[in-house]
């Protein structure tokens, strides 16, 4: 009769177990990396002036309708589009009211009449250029570049957390400007809505830099906005020539609340952001640390049970939407491994 030494036996179990669980993991990686087809992307505009003062855009778009061999990329098409030109001319926010909050169903299936505000005339003349939204015709792809007057950096702006093709972009431009932070901004929620200039295309992005004054062009942060945008059209190219986008992970901060200043009974602010919170964008912010100051001296601190993000800290544009801050939270998303559907159906 043959005997197996126990040891032997506990070893082959265990390997017997690796195995399997190696196999498994194996397995669990080919199911996740299965490919998704996604159509090309052929039609890309990049958008300034959406809001008249925030100038490295405006610049941009003027200096790429002018000379712009420095955005076009083989097999698609790149148009650079100034949003708002009234807005610009007179280098303030808007004329009548703000264009990137006017891209929704009511606004812009309004009649034209002579009252009609300006903004809301022109979001109907650019949903029919470049959309109409939420169709098959609509552009695929919009860079929409605003400036901030927070001390933001150079965010991306996420409208959608299932846009794979979109997350896949911008861990593309996250490495490509590594080791400079690129923090992504989701404003998917259930009732802050939007209706942004971009949300016309399959696939809006918005471009959020600064410190920035308004009607200041400063040459570090219009820098900053072009390396994006050229990053970015390097990954359509590379995605429209057949390369396949492994599934990848990216940080995103998700917006969850806007915070308003301090106010009294007539609606006025009496209180500013505490020192310690001026330019803290995108730091951790817990209970009890100082969020304002009022003028005599008392410090209003954060109550919250857990830690949030604040962004768009003091942000100049936002007093008259009664928003000192947004509160964001931390969170992963994942995109599915990707690849352009026309070459694969092309080889196939």
């Amino acid at each position: 009769m043959h005997c197996i030494c126990p040891k032997k036996a506990l070893l082959r179990r265990q390997t017997s177990c690796m195995l399997n669980e190696q196999f498994l993991e194996l397995l669990k990686s080919m199911t996740s990396s299965s490919v998704v087809d996604k159509p090309p992307v052929r039609r890309v505009a990049v958008f300034g002036g959406t809001h008249g003062n925030e100038l490295s855009g405006v610049f941009l778009v003027k200096h790429w309708q002018e000379n712009g061999a420095e955005i076009q990329r083989t097999g698609m098409e790149v148009k650079p589009f100034l949003t708002n030109p009234r807005a610009v001319k007179k280098c303030t926010r808007y004329i009548d009211c703000d264009l990137n909050r006017v891209f929704d169903p009511d606004n812009l299936g309004r009649s034209v009449v002579e009252d009609i505000p300006y903004e809301v005339r022109r979001a109907q003349e650019i949903n029919h250029i470049f959309g109409p939204k939420g169709s098959d015709d609509a552009y695929d792809l919009i860079f929409d570049l605003h400036n901030t007057t927070s001390n933001m950096g150079g965010t991306l702006i996420l409208e959608n957390s299932r846009d794979d093709f979109t997350i896949q972009m911008f861990h593309y431009i996250k490495n490509a400007l590594a080791p400079e932070r690129c923090p992504v901004l989701l404003i998917e929620h259930p009732s802050l809505k939007y209706a942004t200039t971009r949300s016309v295309a399959k696939h809006p992005v918005g471009v959020e830099v600064g410190p920035q004054p308004q009607g200041v062009v400063r040459a570090d942060i219009l820098d900053k906005m072009r390396k994006i945008v050229k990053h970015g059209l390097d990954f359509v190219q590379l995605f429209n020539e057949g390369n396949e986008f492994p599934p990848c992970t990216i940080e995103v901060f998700k917006i969850m609340e806007k915070v308003d200043y301090p106010r009294n009974k007539n609606d006025e602010v009496i209180a500013i952001i505490h020192p310690k919170l001026q330019d803290q964008d995108w730091q951790p912010l817990n209970n009890g640390d100082p969020l304002f100051l009022t003028l005599d001296g008392e410090v209003i601190a954060y109550k919250g049970d857990c830690t949030v993000y604040p962004t768009f800290i003091n942000e100049a544009a936002y007093y008259e939407k009664k928003q000192a801050f947004v509160k964001t939270v931390k969170m992963k998303l994942t995109a599915k491994h990707i690849r352009s559907s026309v070459l694969h159906q092309n080889t196939s």
